[in-house]
């Protein structure tokens, strides 16, 4: 009867045969892990290089614009001016270095040649005073009678008034001058209607009158005198 080989036998024959495969898987996996760090440093290092050349190139060309640039020129201080006073006697003769010539005698020669010529005085016409009180007031040529008589013959009734029934007193002031006549005339007082504008035309047509007196002495006078404007 034949004997049978168990399996453990056969495993136990080939123990040697896996313990060398698995020795050599270990040192193959070893080897490519080497490998592969071997291979990460040197790509670092490659970089590294790198930056650090693209650092220097920087550095040089700033190096070469900071030389081709001129560098500014510092400012210099503008000089003192000082001015030296040289103390001589009295008696000594100055020179005159600045060149000016004294214009004094020249001046005086000009003055002498210049031809005044007289063109006269001008009388500075005074205005007189102009008296509102007097001793003795200005008069129209035959008294206050005449002077209303003239104003009543003299007077023509505005049209304007008329159709709108104005009535009333404009006052006219004026100056009665020495000679007695009349200058100055003004409206003082309105009623409208052209009655103001008619009652002036009437006083500057007036007659000279008799002058207001002053010490006996004829003066210019201011005068008042009031119109009545009254539709009949």
């Amino acid at each position: 009867m034949e004997a049978k080989k168990s399996q453990q036998a056969d495993l136990e024959k080939k123990k040697g045969l896996f313990l060398e495969i698995g020795l050599v898987s270990i040192l193959a996996l070893v080897l490519v892990a080497f490998n592969l760090r071997s291979t990460e440093s040197s790509g670092s290092g490659l970089k590294i290089t790198q930056v650090s050349n693209e650092m220097e190139e920087e550095v040089l060309q700033t190096e070469e614009e900071q030389q081709q640039e001129p560098e500014p020129e510092p400012e210099q201080p503008e000089p003192e001016v000082t001015t030296e006073l040289e103390v001589v006697d009295n008696d000594a003769e100055i020179e005159n270095e600045l060149g000016i010539i004294d214009a004094g005698d020249d001046a005086n020669k000009a003055q002498e040649e210049v031809v005044v010529t007289d063109v006269g005085e001008e009388k500075a016409v005074e205005e007189e005073e102009i008296f509102i009180f007097v001793e003795k007031f200005p008069e129209y040529p035959g008294g206050e009678e005449a002077l209303y008589k003239f104003l009543n013959q003299s007077i023509q009734y505005p049209e304007m008034a008329r159709e709108n029934n104005i009535t009333g007193t404009v006052v006219i002031k004026f100056v009665v001058e020495k000679d007695g006549s009349i200058t100055k005339a003004s409206i003082l007082r309105e009623i409208g209607g052209g009655c103001g504008k008619e009652a002036l035309r009437v006083v500057n047509s007036m007659p000279k009158w008799k002058p207001g007196q002053q010490s006996g002495k004829a003066v210019r006078t201011e005068f008042t005198l009031p119109v009545q404007f009254q539709l009949q």
